[in-house]
């Protein structure tokens, strides 16, 4: 018989279990607190739970199946985390830390590998393995909290694979983020490629979630060269979606926009993106390109990435232009592959 994983689990489903053992809901509480709040990684480390419940506990459930296989830290304090699953596939995650800055990142991976094939991604030369479970994507929040002992406050559905491709699974893991972790709904982002129904979808929901766009091009001719999506859901019906949630949520969406040199870095295309956005409430994030191993891509000069956001902000448009975290260790933007180094 296969044990209850209980991390991940909500405070009712914790009670159900102890229920079950001839536990009070007190003891759910006291179990939802250790996992949740002190990191707990054993059911020994519950040290005010009665020994004998504790037995009882480890005859029927495990904390987490979810091993750390490998971890890599960067000089600028990343920390990159290769978690292996209870079937034996693996993902990444990884831990952000900024100076002067109480916040800490989680980079939170929503599928093994990815379908979507980006030709500037290393999760796409991976390809597709599956879905993540609800648990899965949680349970790597609590692996970097056991491991660091330090509490995760903004969450970044950035990692490995397209979020939206699993929304039901990331939908499930959002409310428990919410409700057990105490990470406010404004503290998370979800980043998509451009999966037109999965915008749609969130729209509906009404959660004060950022939305943040992988956009990349200018236009349909460039998207497409780099972005596969772009043929099944092109720049105009993006451009609508976007259009459409913000009319409908009242929140400014973050365009993404990768510049890759000798692609989509010329001053042609920081004015085509300024055209292309004008009456779109929006801020923009230039992300000058990580290189990846064997992908034949390459990062702008300094002056082709100051030009390009003079270019932006001249427009009206708030430009920044993302800092640099982990590509020492293959943690930054588009560098997850999820194998062992």
């Amino acid at each position: 018989m296969s044990k209850y994983i209980l991390s991940g689990m909500s405070l009712e489903e914790l009670g159900a279990i102890t229920a079950e053992l001839g536990g009070s809901a007190f003891r759910a509480k006291q179990i939802h607190k250790w996992i949740y709040a002190k990191f707990a990684s054993s059911f020994d480390e519950m040290t005010d739970l009665p020994l004998e419940f504790r037995e009882k506990l480890k005859d029927v459930a495990v904390v987490s199946s979810t091993k750390i296989k490998q971890r890599q830290i960067s000089s600028d304090g990343t920390i990159k985390y290769l978690l292996e699953f209870e079937d034996g596939n693996c993902a990444e995650t990884v831990l952000m830390r900024f100076d002067n800055r109480t916040n800490l990142s989680a980079c939170v991976s929503s599928q093994i590998g990815c379908p979507l094939g980006c030709k500037f991604c290393m999760t796409a030369k991976r390809g597709f393995v599956r879905n993540l479970t609800a648990k899965e994507i949680i349970d790597q929040v609590l692996c970097i909290q056991r491991d660091t002992k330090l509490k995760v406050t903004n969450i970044v559905f950035m990692g490995q694979g397209e979020p939206f491709l699993n929304f039901e699974n990331l939908r499930q893991a959002i409310d428990i983020f919410n409700n057990d972790f105490n990470i406010g709904i404004r503290r998370m982002t979800i980043s998509t490629s451009g999966i037109v129904p999965g915008i749609e979808a969130l729209a509906k929901e009404d959660l004060q979630i950022t939305l943040a766009i992988s956009l990349h091009a200018p236009n349909h001719s460039i998207r497409e060269k780099i972005m596969p999506v772009e043929k099944k859901y092109d720049i105009k019906q993006l451009m609508n979606a976007l259009k459409s949630y913000v009319s409908k949520v009242g929140r400014r969406v973050t365009i993404e926009y990768i510049l890759i040199s000798g692609v989509n870095d010329s001053p042609e295309c920081a004015k085509e993106l300024a055209n292309l956005i004008y009456d779109l409430k929006c801020n923009i994030n230039l992300i000058p390109y990580n290189e990846c191993e064997n992908s034949g891509f390459k990062k702008p000069d300094k002056a082709a990435i100051m030009k390009f956001k003079y270019i932006i902000e001249h427009s009206g448009k708030k430009a920044t232009v993302r800092l640099e975290r982990g590509a020492d260790i293959d943690a930054a933007c588009g560098q997850l592959s999820g194998k062992v180094q």
